[in-house]
């Protein structure tokens, strides 16, 4: 057991916290998409596309399989699905015809503008929680 580094009882706490924070936040999460009519992949589809990194309001299934890591094919599924439901709609690319760019409809802006806003205070006390932690390791604890 020599050389194994021990970790601080502060340090575990602190991340223990934060584990079981997240773990709220994304059953809060769950309960309040399904109030506003989504089930929480669809919630966090919705939020992917429209959180688009280049602020673009606009994703692609294989950005989306990323961001989500899961497999293309899973993606896929899931973005026929929303699209059934009238959330999303396919944009055919001007650059490359091969691509489609999907984007919220109306009523998945909708949804996705409940889900959001029920979630203000979970992520306020989740970033609450996580602050913390930050301030350890910018100050190297």
């Amino acid at each position: 057991m020599s050389g194994e580094h021990l970790p601080d009882v502060d340090d575990v706490i602190a991340v223990a916290d934060f584990r079981s924070a997240l773990r709220t936040f994304l059953r809060q999460t769950e309960r309040v998409a399904r109030r506003s009519g989504l089930t929480p992949q669809r919630y966090l589809l919705l939020l992917m596309i429209k959180g688009a990194p280049d602020r673009s309001e606009q994703s692609t299934v294989t950005d989306l399989a990323h961001r989500l890591q899961l497999a293309q094919s899973t993606v896929t599924e899931l973005v026929n699905r929303a699209e059934e439901s009238g959330l999303v709609r396919r944009e055919q690319s001007e650059r490359d015809a091969r691509v489609a760019h999907l984007r919220l409809t109306a009523e998945g802006e909708r949804r996705l503008g409940l889900s959001f806003s029920g979630l203000e205070a979970e992520r306020q006390r989740l970033a609450e929680t996580v602050a913390p932690l930050r301030n350890e390791e910018v100050s190297g604890a």
